[in-house]
């Protein structure tokens, strides 16, 4: 089978971003603004995410939009499942981490063992592919639940949370260019990070002043979030064909 992944450049982490943060502030607009609540909104998105991300298992080639429609369901269903956890059923922020960092270990070692790579390039097949999406999935709850504890139990807020990740993503991408550090593993560190990144900025973006947010409102930073997100994924897609003509 062909890969129907994207080229990891810094583009990717751009689009990776802007997606991840677009999940947090969709979810806040269907489970707080909308009122749907954080298990009906769970509900929702898992059905939208199953029936998206069996179109991507069953098509052939790399297909953009539809990559970046799986990436941002997982994103947005990642912040609702977060929330789910760690409220509706109160197991807290380090309770809920602790558990998808278990989940999170389980796939990499089972994927690990079966395909002998993590390594993204290297995936040809269903099953790898399929593992690859639960990875990403358990990674942007996990990513959630981190933003969180950040900006919540930490004390630190959420500019402080974001000051903090985005601190640990410069020191990732620093070990990349500067080390012989796996880069498989620097890839999967970057992924998760990227969520509580998104995670933080989405409340900073929304929340109100008071709460240390710029008060934007979940529905006009989503907007704003997905235009950047569509923009560079034209861009991307024009850039790779150029490329290849």
């Amino acid at each position: 089978m062909p890969s129907k992944l994207p080229r990891i450049v810094a583009l990717f982490w751009v689009m990776k971003i802007a997606a991840t943060t677009l999940g947090e502030t969709a979810s806040d607009h269907l489970a707080h603004t909308l009122e749907l609540g954080y298990a009906t909104t769970a509900l929702i998105l898992v059905v939208a995410f199953g029936a998206i991300l069996t179109w991507q298992l069953l098509s052939e080639k790399h297909r953009p939009f539809l990559f970046w429609s799986v990436i941002l369901s997982t994103s947005i269903l990642g912040t609702a499942l977060s929330d789910f956890m760690d409220r509706t059923l109160k197991l807290g922020y380090a309770g809920g981490s602790a558990i998808l960092v278990v989940l999170l270990a389980a796939i990499f070692l089972y994927w690990r063992n079966s395909a002998g790579t993590l390594s993204v390039t290297d995936i040809r097949t269903r099953r790898d592919e399929s593992l690859y999406w639960a990875a990403i999935l358990i990674s942007n709850t996990l990513g959630t639940a981190l933003g969180d504890y950040l900006a919540d139990d930490s004390g630190l807020g959420f500019a402080g949370g974001a000051l903090v990740i985005g601190s640990l993503l410069a020191l990732t991408l620093g070990f990349h260019f500067f080390s012989r550090a796996s880069k498989v593993t620097l890839f999967w560190i970057a992924f998760v990070l990227t969520r509580p990144f998104g995670a933080t900025l989405g409340d900073v973006l929304t929340k109100k002043p008071a709460e240390g947010g710029l008060n934007l409102g979940t529905l006009p930073a989503s907007g704003v979030l997905l235009a950047v997100l569509i923009v560079a994924i034209l861009y991307s897609d024009y850039r790779d064909k150029k490329a290849a003509a």
